[in-house]
């Protein structure tokens, strides 16, 4: 799987963006894990549409001095052809400039075996709560950091929104609808009485009041002793039983306690299943 992401030329009415830089990183999709990447600057043919941040002659931005595209589309397709592709937008914006740049050169372009795009997973389970859904807002938002606006380094950022969306995605699907605040009124907390109040929230689950549980033997001898003494007395043939937190409860003759069971479920899984998958 590779996340990646370009950095073009503005459009002119002579001609469209040019690459002007290409960043990508492979990762293994079980771990979520960077396992190789690539980066390299594209020197296009009219160097008086690259934007200001890519001429200042920087080392790291010096455009004039870098390869043409022909120089490293090797590399490029060798990174990309036959593998999932991630980013950001990237189907209405680089997976085209992708194939337009191989197509100036006369040769066909990579093919992925599907596309997976960030923007299109959270316009679909975020919606408008992750602000304008740019990868500037996401990154605020989930508190990853400033977005650089270059190709490798935004390809890394997609990836931890990605993560920090399967996360989410994960919690709000194991929890009941509405506790996480996601939607509906949230659970409010009354300042006098120290109340829950949740009027318009799903139905509260009964709350308990926690205590340390005894630790000494001899606690626990006495309780097992009143244990006995009521099933003695009772003859019901009851048993008793410790709950939780350590406090002692009766449990009907032949009933089971209920168990709740959980699903395993991989962060990329989550990512997937709430996201348009397009195969090809």
């Amino acid at each position: 799987m590779v996340f990646f992401d370009v950095e073009t030329t503005a459009p002119s009415s002579s001609s469209s963006e040019r690459l002007l830089e290409f960043g990508a990183i492979v990762v293994c999709p079980r771990k979520l894990v960077e396992v190789g990447s690539y980066h390299t600057l594209i020197r296009p043919a009219d160097l008086s549409a690259v934007s200001k941040r890519f001429s200042t002659g920087a080392p790291d931005v010096d455009v004039a001095s870098a390869p043409t595209f022909q120089d490293v589309a090797d590399h490029i397709f060798a990174v990309l052809h036959r593998r999932v592709w991630a980013g950001h937008n990237i189907q209405r914006f680089d997976c085209h400039r992708i194939r337009e740049a191989f197509a100036a050169i006369g040769r066909p372009p990579p093919e992925p075996v599907a596309v997976v795009d960030s923007l299109n997973v959270l316009a679909q389970d975020f919606g408008r709560r992750a602000g304008d859904l740019k990868m500037a807002t996401l990154a605020s938002y989930f508190g990853i950091g400033k977005q650089r606006h270059r190709s490798l380094d935004d390809a890394r950022m997609n990836l931890e929104v990605l993560k920090h969306c399967a996360t989410v995605l994960l919690l709000e699907s194991s929890l009941p609808p509405g506790l996480l605040g996601g939607g509906g009124s949230a659970f409010t907390r009354s300042r006098s009485s120290s109340t829950i109040h949740a009027s318009q929230a799903p139905p509260a689950t009964p709350s308990l009041k926690l205590r340390k549980t005894p630790a000494s033997s001899s606690s626990s001898s006495s309780q097992e002793k009143m244990c006995t003494s009521k099933k003695s007395s009772s003859g019901t043939g009851t048993s008793c039983k410790r709950d939780s937190v350590g406090r002692t409860k009766e449990a009907a003759p032949g009933r089971r306690p209920a168990t709740a069971t959980a699903k395993p479920c991989s962060s990329f899984h989550m990512i997937l299943r709430h996201s348009r998958v397009i195969l090809r």
